[in-house]
């Protein structure tokens, strides 16, 4: 067992999202068992049984060697992002779990960390900023932020993703409906 994960910047607590969990399984890439196994999307042409350790996500080995990503670069390359970050969430960053597809937030001409569902605390703490940046994203009014958070719970029908700016530290809310 490997003693620590590779650093996911955009995605920096890979374990706690549940992306990444324990496990005795063998990577399909390296043939090692290294204790950690990644459970998320993976976008190839392969048997999902077949599973990749985080060390091949990191190194891009995976992608390489299987053609494999892990989430859709097009909102980041709409958002103005450059290649090099949009490649870098696509094939070498653990994506996470959507209805819809995930869409990878960016704010100040970079990608966004990944922090997981936003709790109930989150959605209630919600800065004016926060909100008014998700009701521009997704073509929403106060009504919608007020449908949107007025019992919000992590892990129901309508689903809010944490997201924080690497540069100025705001946090943006992703947003997905089943």
């Amino acid at each position: 067992m490997e003693n620590e994960l590779p650093d996911f910047k955009y995605h920096p607590d890979a374990v706690g999202t549940g992306a990444i969990v324990s496990s005795s399984e063998k990577c399909c890439c390296c043939s090692k068992s290294r204790g950690f196994i990644y459970v998320g999307n993976i976008y190839w042409e392969r048997d999902e049984s077949y599973k990749l350790c985080p060390w091949c996500i990191a190194d891009g080995s995976a992608a390489a060697r299987f053609g494999a990503s892990f989430a859709d670069s097009t909102p980041l390359i709409n958002a103005g992002i450059t290649t090099e970050i949009a490649e870098e969430i696509n094939r070498r960053t653990p994506g996470y779990e959507s209805w819809q597809g995930e869409w990878w937030l960016s704010h100040c001409n970079d990608a966004c960390e990944f922090l997981g569902d936003a709790s109930e605390k989150d959605v209630k703490n919600a800065t004016s900023a926060t909100v008014e940046e998700w009701k521009r994203e997704y073509n929403q009014n106060d009504e919608g932020w007020e449908w949107v958070s007025e019992g919000y719970t992590p892990g129901n029908d309508s689903a809010l993703y944490k997201f924080k700016c690497r540069h100025c530290n705001s946090v943006l809310f992703g947003w997905d409906l089943c």
